[in-house]
């Protein structure tokens, strides 16, 4: 890929990373609540789903996603019943003690990254962004090498932008003034994710 290729793709991946949406709710919620090293794994994990997301279109799978309304379908819901599920999730949570969460900490990494994962991998809107994205960049001969390139710019872009936004949040007063907050935050993560989750289904 030519160098002013990769300039406008990472610009444009720049721009989807960065705008708000269920993914950022999830990486505020989970570093409040889990501290750093949550908030950095459910970054990651949601890089990687974005990432794959990212090599599929480039090798021309999700335009079958996109053309299955079937499959689509059982992806969306999918996607949208997990977004419920964490919004139900946030809405019952009951506020962390700080000694519960050092002991939890390394099942929050776990379970902060597989949540970040799914959010991304269930979520069809990810393949029409990418089918429309890489239109202007797939050829009939691209292969694995230019849709490496691809999912480590997407899904690098991704992560390196929610695990910026969960290191600002777990620094000192922020994360002193947050953690106070955090039962508000809960509640309107969860009304935001299953906000989200309907507007999927609709």
């Amino acid at each position: 890929m030519e160098l002013t290729n990769w300039l406008a793709l990472a610009a444009i991946c720049v721009m989807g990373a960065v705008s708000p949406g269920p993914s950022l709710a999830l990486v505020i919620r989970n570093t409040v609540r889990g501290g750093q090293g949550h908030g950095v794994a459910t970054a990651l994990g949601h890089g990687l789903g974005v990432g794959l997301y990212a090599l599929i279109t480039a090798l021309g799978l999700a335009l079958l996603l996109t053309r299955n309304p079937l499959l689509f379908d059982l992806v969306r819901y999918g996607g949208a019943a997990f977004l419920a599920w964490l919004g139900l999730k946030a809405l019952l949570a009951r506020p962390d003690g700080g000694g519960e969460e050092r002991q939890e900490h390394p099942v929050r990494g776990r379970q902060g990254a597989f949540e970040g994962f799914m959010v991304a991998f269930l979520n069809p809107q990810l393949a029409i962004f990418f089918v429309a994205l890489f239109s202007q960049f797939v050829r009939a001969d691209t292969g694995w090498q230019q849709g490496g390139i691809m999912m480590l710019t997407a899904g690098g872009i991704d992560a390196l932008w929610y695990v910026l936004v969960a290191l600002a949040l777990s620094r000192g007063p922020v994360l002193a003034w947050l953690k106070a907050k955090s039962g508000v935050i809960d509640k309107l993560s969860g009304l935001v994710l299953l906000g989200l989750a309907l507007k999927v289904v609709l």
